[in-house]
């Protein structure tokens, strides 16, 4: 059986997942919004940041959002972003495809990451991410833009946020423009920790 279409966040208390500008990622407020994650000892050791780090229900659930990720999709804009910043073996270790105007011959990197650029729309992308995740899930990685196409396209099933106790004031927020006539959420799991709130829900049409 085919697997689920999820996308997992962070987001502000107010509802922001990014800052507006690329120049302010790895910024101060983008750094507090994803505090949580980087003690965790599976994300640690996936980006080869050195050995140790925390033990716990927030670094089950990085590990658990890892494997059941059998290929990524993103936008152009996060792609961009991150060809600058991810190491030489970035951190997702499965095809990963892009949804892109751009034509580029695929991009093969260390630790089993490729990444492919789909130039015919986010379905197209979706397509050939199922085909390449197997039974295992499609993971929409970002950025905000693309998760919306994707949610108000009726293509997700499922969506977790890690709640941050940091407020942005401005930036991307995760569902500026949804179509909510055609999306109804359903509760699946509320967990806290020290550091978040872990909310999952699953969508619905409407």
């Amino acid at each position: 059986m085919a697997g689920k279409v999820f996308f997992s966040v962070s987001m502000s208390l107010d509802g922001f997942i990014a800052p507006a500008s690329l120049g302010e990622l790895m910024g101060r407020q983008w750094m507090e919004l994803q505090q949580w994650i980087f003690p965790q000892r599976f994300f640690r050791e996936n980006l080869k940041l050195g050995e140790g780090g925390e033990e716990g229900r927030d670094n089950d659930i990085v590990r658990e959002t890892f494997e059941r990720t059998g290929a990524s999709v993103m936008g152009k804009r996060m792609f961009d972003a991150g060809e600058q910043m991810w190491p030489e073996d970035p951190p997702f270790h499965t095809p990963v495809f892009v949804v892109t105007h751009t034509k580029r011959d695929p991009w093969e990197r260390a630790g089993g990451t490729t990444f492919h650029f789909v130039n015919d729309g986010i379905e197209a992308a979706l397509d050939q991410a199922r085909a390449a995740a197997g039974d295992r899930d499609v993971r929409i990685a970002g950025g905000g833009e693309t998760i919306l196409e994707y949610v108000n396209a009726g293509l997700v099933d499922e969506f977790s946020i890690a709640l941050s106790p940091v407020l942005f004031g401005s930036g991307i927020r995760l569902f500026e423009g949804v179509d909510a006539s055609k999306v109804a959420l359903e509760p699946v799991r509320s967990e806290s920790s020290p550091r978040v709130t872990h909310l999952t829900y699953a969508v619905r049409p409407r």
